[in-house]
């Protein structure tokens, strides 16, 4: 069966910031398909120029930096540690409302609303609730960044990133990983629109997802099962299953947990989930994080260490196809990439 890789590692990142930084997850949600760090809006869509006095502290997640481990696709791969991150003066919309349907343990049932906005909210603003618009935040820049704790390829542990259009991304190849499971991880920012900050955070060892399968089945719990870190009191796991993004996401469980090694779904989440719908490829992504965060004059900015697996599920009776030679004899492959 063929898999399709979520391309676009940004869009999962930021919702990644804002579930790090309120674990109990707002009635609003946040959809990782349709969180952004750049928000692909021109920053002349936001000209309203805000001073300081008119600044009202938040406790909104505003952007931050993601330090990824990125393990090796193939045995000629080494792997890499990426690091980038964007700032912007207020949280980003959102137009898909996530609400919880139904929670289990550590893992929550998550159903989409989409809000109406009779008036168009314009190529500026995105509709986050019945007729209430909300405008997309104007990127910042907060001067040069110096980072400590990551190697860089030629051994050093100290380098300094410049905003190029408010977008900070190291040009270095990081080696996998770049730091010490453990170690501290320092980003210092000299300051600019943004005033100087600083944000700490911990290495993490790569994540290592036990699990051969990922069988769902109605009436069977799912365990997740994963290699236990040396350090486990500074890291988190969290759990993303979607099985019907491809088709238009009609729900999805989200589950927050220590790093034990194991984690337990249970059959009742997961049949509600199931008689949700399906969709072609669905996955699971899992992910190891440490978050360090700064309450600046916008709002929160986070700093996440990440490593994360994503892996296909299976379903019974679902095929998955990219065209009708995937599927079986009299079947065709269908707009949400399921066989029919």
């Amino acid at each position: 069966m063929k898999i399709i890789t979520i391309k676009c590692l940004i869009l999962i990142v930021l919702s990644i910031f804002i579930i790090s930084c309120d674990e109990s997850t707002k009635e609003t949600g946040n959809d990782s398909e349709t969180q952004d760090i750049d928000n692909s809006v021109d920053d002349e869509n936001s000209d309203t120029e805000t001073s300081d006095e008119d600044l009202e502290q938040s406790d909104e997640v505003v952007g931050g930096f993601v330090v990824k481990l990125n393990a090796p696709k193939t045995s000629e791969n080494d792997g890499y540690t990426s690091i980038f991150g964007k700032i912007y003066d207020g949280p980003t919309p959102q137009a898909i409302v996530w609400e919880p349907e139904s929670t289990s343990g550590n893992c929550t049932l998550y159903k989409p609303r989409v809000p109406f906005c009779e008036e168009s909210c314009g190529g500026s603003a995105v509709c986050v609730e019945d007729d209430v618009c909300m405008n997309y935040p104007k990127s910042l820049s907060a001067g040069t960044i110096t980072v400590k704790g990551i190697e860089t390829s030629d051994g050093k542990t100290e380098f300094t990133m410049s905003p190029i259009s408010n977008n900070y991304q190291s040009a270095d190849t990081h080696p996998y990983p770049a730091f010490d499971e453990g170690g501290s991880i320092e980003l210092t920012a000299d300051g600019d629109t943004v005033k100087k900050f600083t944000l700490t955070s911990f290495g993490i060892a790569p994540f290592v997802l036990l699990n051969e399968t990922i069988p769902l089945k109605e009436d069977s719990p799912l365990t997740l099962s994963w290699e236990e870190p040396s350090v486990s009191d500074q890291t988190k796991v969290h759990i993303r299953l979607d099985i019907s993004h491809h088709g238009g996401s009609k729900g999805k469980i989200e589950c927050v947990t220590l790093d034990s090694g194991s984690l337990e779904i249970s059959s009742d989440l997961l049949e509600e989930l199931l008689n949700l719908g399906v969709a072609g490829f669905p996955t699971i992504i899992v992910s190891r994080m440490a978050v360090g965060n700064y309450q600046s004059e916008y709002g929160i900015i986070n700093l996440s260490v990440s490593s994360e697996v994503e892996k296909e599920v299976l379903i019974d009776g679902l095929t998955s196809c990219t065209d009708d030679e995937d599927c079986a004899d009299g079947e065709t492959c269908q707009d949400d990439l399921t066989c029919s």
